[in-house]
C-alpha cells in the first residue's frame, strides 16, 4: 500500500470519532520509540483534551488506499521574539513500512500550511537523538536543528 496517482493520499483532521484510532496510533508510535510503558493515555483522556471544552492538541491522519497511516499530533506554542503563534508538532509517525512514500513530508506540509493559514511564526519539533532516519529526513526537507538549546521537562505529580 502507497500513495500514488492510482491511489493518492489523503490528509484529514482527526475528529471526536477517531479517538480510538488516534489511541492506536500513539501506542505504535510509543513501541517504535521503544518506550510503551510510557502510555497510560485513554480514550476518555484523549477526547477531553482534544475535543472537550478547552482543546490542548489537533490531530491530522494520513490515509492510504483507505486506510490510516499515519499521524501528527500538534498544539499552538508562542514565539516570544516574532510577537506570533508557532505550530509545536509533538509527534509524526508513519508506518514503518511505508515510509519513503511522502507520506510524512505531505504530514509536514499540512502543518506548515496551516501555519501559514494560522499566521504563525514557525513550525517546530524535537526528534530523539538515535533516530538518525528521522533527523535525515528532517534535514532533506531543510529543518534547521536548534543545537543550542536543551529540551527539558517538569514532570507534574
Amino acid at each position: 500500500m502507497s500513495a500514488s496517482p492510482s491511489h493518492p493520499l489523503e490528509l484529514r483532521p482527526a475528529s471526536e470519532n477517531d479517538v480510538p484510532l488516534l489511541l492506536f496510533f500513539i501506542r505504535k508510535l510509543a513501541e517504535y520509540e521503544r518506550l510503551p510503558s510510557e502510555v497510560t493515555a485513554t480514550e476518555e483522556l484523549l477526547r477531553e483534551n482534544f475535543f472537550g471544552q478547552r482543546r490542548y492538541a489537533e490531530a491530522v491522519f494520513a490515509y492510504a488506499d483507505g486506510a490510516p497511516v499515519g499521524f501528527a499530533i500538534f498544539f499552538h506554542n508562542f514565539s516570544t521574539y516574532a510577537g506570533r503563534p508557532g505550530i509545536y508538532l509533538e509527534d509524526l509517525f508513519v508506518d514503518p513500512e511505508l515510509r519513503g512514500h511522502g507520506i510524512g513530508r505531505a504530514l509536514l506540509r499540512y502543518l506548515e500550511d496551516l501555519a501559514v493559514e494560522r499566521g504563525c511564526a514557525h513550525v517546530q519539533w524535537a526528534v530523539l537523538d538515535w533516530n538518525e532516519r528521522a533527523i535525515g529526513f528532517y534535514r532533506r526537507l531543510g529543518a534547521v536543528a536548534l543545537d543550542d538549546w536543551t529540551l527539558y521537562r517538569l514532570k507534574i505529580r
